[in-house]
């Protein structure tokens, strides 16, 4: 059963800097909610009982957000609605837990840090740069692990151009929207990318993706990537459908695509 998850919220926020500094972008606002927000109630509506949250120690600030104030509550006592905005945060914490990664290495290293958490079979893996509106993207993976007996990844179709910039899927069979998944690339050139579908983040993954992990080495910009840990469970046989999802799919890692990301959410 599918009953945990990883989020990893480690990252340098790089590419959104100065703005990134001092305050993660999972915690900036995209419509009423936070972005982290948005992803922890997606995994719960997806039947998700606990929740492992990847952070540094420059990142604290996410730990202390859903810690209760005592004395915060004692001044706003008065303030019922105030309180109720704060209860929301509560059934929050019930399901999540930390996880320290100080010296961040790539997806890879990050899903690493929880290799004794997962006690089941499989666990769901959510990046929280990709936000998913309009439908259940962890729903609709959950429903296809069963189905097909398999790991899964969530995929898109892309243009040309823009392949180099995700993992990229090859596949034997498609079945309305699911693949049969027979080759892993991350960011291939347009010459040698295996066809146009992009790994978008979410993910089922097997248990197995932890020994896959410990054995391989650092690939491109030096990190340990998590496509070439999924391409080496693929050659030991494991199987893996690309699901294409029914949502739509906003771009949180940029600043272009989070003011894109902010007003597409203030339309719905």
């Amino acid at each position: 059963m599918i009953n945990q998850a990883i989020i990893p919220l480690a990252g340098l926020g790089t590419r959104l800097l100065p703005l990134t500094k001092s305050f993660p972008k999972e915690m900036w606002p995209l419509g009423k909610i936070s972005i982290l927000e948005r992803i922890l109630s997606e995994c719960l509506s997806a039947g998700i009982k606990e929740i492992f949250l990847i952070i540094s120690d420059r990142k604290k600030i996410i730990k202390d957000y859903f810690e209760s104030d005592k004395e915060f509550e004692k001044k706003i006592f008065k303030n019922k609605k105030a309180l109720q905005q704060l209860n929301i945060l509560k059934k929050y914490k019930k399901k999540i837990k930390f996880v320290f990664q100080n010296k961040p290495l790539g997806l890879g290293d990050a899903v690493n840090t929880c290799k004794n958490k997962i006690t089941s079979s499989h666990f769901l893996l959510v990046l929280p740069d990709d936000v998913i509106i309009n439908s259940n993207c962890s729903k609709e993976l959950i429903t296809a692990h069963y189905k097909y007996k398999s790991s899964v990844v969530a995929i898109k179709k892309v243009s040309d151009r823009d392949v180099n910039r995700y993992g990229i899927v090859g596949y034997s069979a498609k079945n309305r929207n699911h693949l049969k998944i027979n080759q892993f690339v991350e960011k291939p050139t347009i010459q040698t990318s295996p066809s146009n579908y992009a790994i978008i983040g979410r993910y089922i993954l097997s248990k197995k993706i932890f020994k896959s992990l410990a054995s391989k080495t650092k690939g491109k910009l030096g990190e340990i990537q998590i496509t070439d840990a999924m391409q080496n469970l693929l050659i030991s046989n494991e199987k893996f459908t690309g699901c294409i999802f029914k949502g739509k799919y906003l771009d949180c890692g940029t600043l272009d695509g989070y003011i894109k990301s902010f007003n597409e959410v203030g339309k719905n």
